[in-house]
């Protein structure tokens, strides 16, 4: 057998016959023909299942999205309103540090005199930008 060449009666051959030599199809029986559409029918009832099931997977996803998206903007919102809270605490603290190391014996009294550098402010540092 030469290469590249289909051996005589091959599948390749027959599927490229010349139309002309095509085998004519049968003619189909009535029995035939209420299996085929029984068959279709069946198909048809299987692929409007399957949209319907897909249909329903995609609702439920989006609804539980919409779950989460509602969550996680309120937990959001109580977590900025903290960090507000927290923030006017941080500075009530400094302030009232600052008035305390105005008069603090211990800051005060030379024995104990420790230069202390100048900090910066703690409230700058920790506001979000």
């Amino acid at each position: 057998m030469s290469q590249g060449l289909p051996a005589a009666g091959s599948v390749l051959q027959r599927s490229v016959a010349a139309p002309g030599n095509q085998p004519q199809p049968q003619p189909q029986s009535p029995e035939d023909d209420d299996r085929k559409v029984r068959r279709r029918e069946k198909n048809r009832v299987a692929a409007q299942r399957s949209r319907k099931k897909q249909t329903q997977k995609a609702d439920k996803l989006h609804e539980e999205g919409n779950t989460e998206y509602e969550c996680l903007e309120q937990e959001n919102t109580m977590l900025r309103r903290e960090i507000g809270k927290l923030t006017e605490e941080l500075k009530h603290l400094t302030e009232a540090l600052k008035e305390h190391e105005k008069m603090c014996p211990l800051l005060l009294c030379p024995l104990n005199f420790v230069p202390v550098p100048p900090r910066p402010d703690p409230v700058a540092g920790c506001l979000p930008r």
